[in-house]
């Protein structure tokens, strides 16, 4: 028996999104889950396309071949976080902090993904997709 899918609109908290993803859920477009503690969480090829994770702790996360596309990650903090393979097209990193983050095959568009200050895509291993 499969487990039924919980609509996005109904996803408000970590413990909400970390559940749908343990029963196997991975889209996620439009989630709002600002300022939201998610550290640490496994959260690998989930779509978060349009997600609103602004302010949220994704410190440690792996967000490994992720779907960010057009999500707003203002002051997220993604310390540590890793985003290897992720998607970034047109993705709001400007304030957020990605210290010891992992980039290396992410792709972004050069004309829309908008990255921190002083930070450097093809030195961190991106890929430009358009």
């Amino acid at each position: 028996m499969t487990t039924p899918l919980v609509p996005v609109s109904q996803i408000a908290t970590a413990a909400d999104l970390l559940t749908a993803y343990a029963a196997g859920q991975r889209n996620f477009e439009y989630v709002v889950l600002a300022d939201t503690d998610l550290s640490g969480a496994d959260l690998k090829g989930g779509d978060f396309s349009y997600a609103d994770l602004s302010g949220a702790n994704l410190g440690g996360c792996n967000l490994r071949g992720a779907d960010l596309s057009y999500a707003n990650l203002a002051e997220a903090n993604l310390t540590e976080a890793d985003l290897r393979g992720a998607m970034l097209i047109g993705t709001d990193l400007r304030t957020a902090t990605i210290t010891a983050a992992q980039f290396h095959q992410a792709d972004y568009a050069p004309q829309e993904t908008h990255f921190p200050p002083g930070f450097d895509p093809v030195q961190q291993g991106l890929k430009a997709d358009r």
